[in-house]
């Protein structure tokens, strides 16, 4: 059935057969199942422990040091520049307009290894290059962090057999975040970084401090 505008009413698809008399309301019914459901699972956020007057309420912010402390780490990675092949292209573009990996805290790439805390191995390692790379990660600050970006750098690639070729840059140093792809684009290094960022968000001071 159609109205006199042309349009489909309700009641057809298309002008089809009529849909059940109950169709409305089982969808309705479903909805609601479905934001109970969610509402459920949701918690309250829990009532501050130290109450702030309402004067200063617009002035002042209630957190933990272990928040604080991972919000600065997390809003200020600098990580070292250290390209092996073509993957740092690819880690180049990040930086660039389109992606723009300054809105991370991460404005320029170092390339000194003691002002930055985070190394990102784009590319192909060998074992001629593998105590240079240990070396950039020993004089980095702590706490530090590595990502292997790119399958080279992840498990050696489509040279893992190779005698020259380290089977991946977790042998020579801890990786803390992995980027597949050959190779990544720009957007898989970005989740990366923010997948990082939620493993900062972790760090306790008191039983799992960040470096330890």
């Amino acid at each position: 059935m159609q109205s006199t505008s042309g349009n489909v009413s309700p009641d057809s698809v298309y002008g089809q057969s009529r849909l059940p008399e109950d169709y409305w309301s089982f969808d309705r019914i479903e909805g609601q199942t479905i934001e109970e459901l969610k509402w459920s699972a949701q918690e309250a956020f829990p009532d501050p422990l130290i109450k702030v007057p309402a004067e200063y309420k617009g002035n002042i912010a209630v957190t933990s040091l272990d928040a604080l402390i991972n919000w600065s780490r997390r809003s200020a990675t600098w990580p070292v520049a250290f390209g092996l092949a073509c993957c740092v292209f690819e880690m180049l573009a990040s930086a660039m307009g389109r992606f723009d990996l300054a809105r991370f805290g991460m404005e320029t790439m170092r390339a000194s290894p003691r002002q930055a805390d985070l190394l990102i191995v784009s590319g192909t390692l060998t074992w001629k290059m593998a105590p240079a790379v240990r070396r950039i990660y020993d004089q980095m600050a702590e706490p530090k962090w590595v990502i292997a970006m790119g399958v080279c750098a992840t498990s050696g690639g489509p040279y893992y057999q190779g005698y020259s070729v380290v089977p991946g840059v977790n042998h020579i140093v801890p990786v803390d975040v992995y980027v597949p792809g050959c190779p990544p684009r720009p957007d898989a290094l970005l989740y990366g970084i923010m997948q990082l960022h939620e493993k900062i968000n972790l760090y306790k001071l008191g039983n799992q401090p960040a470096g330890g």
